[in-house]
């Protein structure tokens, strides 16, 4: 990107609000520093804005000047086709996509038709799409009828950090992830009510207002299995104090239904925590191998609840198990690759659409 204006990347308002942290908010902040990129965060709420949002993201692509490259976040691009495929004609567009809008847990039905339809829409008519797994790359191919040519895989990074001195090695669970239906906390809950007589404590760090009401029922969950003073609902942190959970941390879990990329279980492989988490979608290819083909944690079925309770007994129950797949992080973490690969991928894609016209052309 020598010698050229920094693209603009167009993010959802909430980009930098520590309450509501998020992958794909880290995900911008750090393409936005890495490429680097003028960052131009639309408020709103996002994939369904009200009418000053729509104005505003209007706005804003209307700014930029002809034949201009703009990278845009899914969420705000993806559930407003009217706005986006228009400026196509005039802008090289690339949307970055996290999660595909249909595939989030929970949605109505008629309210999942309509966002995929609208994602279809928009992903058709610009000339590239970026997707941060094979699997949603993939996924994004097959379900929107993408030619694979025009949808990039761009993994995120991962920040050094230093090797976690844990607890006992065993009892430290951590789970970092929003409380929303998509996470599966629900499904942690009653997975550790299963081992229950084990000894262990789990500090769920996450954002708790994405969906107050699967909040309130989580935390009655929590209660009706005499969990509440083990596993605790610490809220959002970033920065000093999200580190020291993990340093703290002798597990990760991540029990989602649906997951994209899973940034949390590198974040956790970079200091040496082992993994336990759902083999969903990207999930897997975040995890990885170690160079000898070792698995650096535990895979169980999505929606498992007991699966993932056996999991967690054999965790507790076997040192041995404990020791090779702490070894098995270890090892994991000197293949992990940083956000300046990222950055560089990324920027790979955005030269490659230097003078191409726009693809609703």
């Amino acid at each position: 990107m020598t010698g050229r204006a920094a693209p603009s990347f167009l993010l959802p308002g909430e980009v930098d609000d520590p309450t509501v942290p998020s992958g794909g908010n880290v995900y911008g902040r750090r393409v936005c520093r890495e490429l680097p990129a003028r960052a131009v965060p639309i408020e709103g709420s996002w994939p369904r804005p009200e009418r000053t949002a729509r104005a505003e993201l209007a706005c804003a692509l209307r700014a930029e000047p002809d034949g201009a490259v703009v990278l845009l976040d899914g969420l705000v691009a993806c559930g407003v086709p009217d706005i986006v495929v228009p400026q196509a004609r005039r802008l090289r567009l690339v949307v970055l996509v996290h999660l595909p809008l249909g595939d989030e847990t929970g949605l109505p039905a008629e309210l999942a038709a309509r966002l995929d339809a609208a994602e279809r829409a928009t992903l058709r008519a610009v000339p590239a799409v970026v997707a941060t797994s094979r699997w949603a790359a993939g996924r994004l191919v097959e379900h929107h009828g993408l030619e694979a040519e025009r949808v990039h895989t761009v993994e995120p990074g991962t920040d050094p950090a230093p090797l976690a001195h844990g607890t006992d090695g065993r009892s430290r669970l951590l789970c970092v992830a929003a409380v929303t239906p998509r996470k599966g906390l629900d499904l942690l809950a009653e997975a550790l009510s299963g081992v229950a007589d084990q000894r262990w404590t789990c500090a769920c760090v996450g954002a708790t207002r994405r969906d107050p009401g699967h909040t309130t029922r989580l935390r009655g969950l929590i209660e009706r299995h005499g969990l509440g003073d083990r596993m605790t609902l610490a809220g959002p942190r970033a920065g000093a104090e999200l580190a020291a959970c993990y340093a703290a941390a002798d597990l990760l879990v991540l029990p989602s239904r649906a997951e994209t990329y899973g940034m949390v279980v590198t974040e956790a492989l970079a200091r040496g925590v082992p993994v336990l988490a759902t083999a969903v979608d990207g999930v897997p290819q975040a995890l990885g191998l170690t160079p000898d083909g070792d698995l650096p944690g535990m895979l169980v079925p999505p929606d498992d609840p007991a699966a993932l309770g056996a999991a967690l007994r054999e965790w507790f129950a076997r040192a041995r198990l404990r020791h090779h797949l702490r070894v098995a992080a270890r090892r994991r973490r000197g293949t992990l690759r940083g956000w300046e690969v990222t950055a560089q991928r990324l920027a790979g894609v955005l030269a490659g659409l230097r003078g191409e016209p726009g693809r609703a052309a």
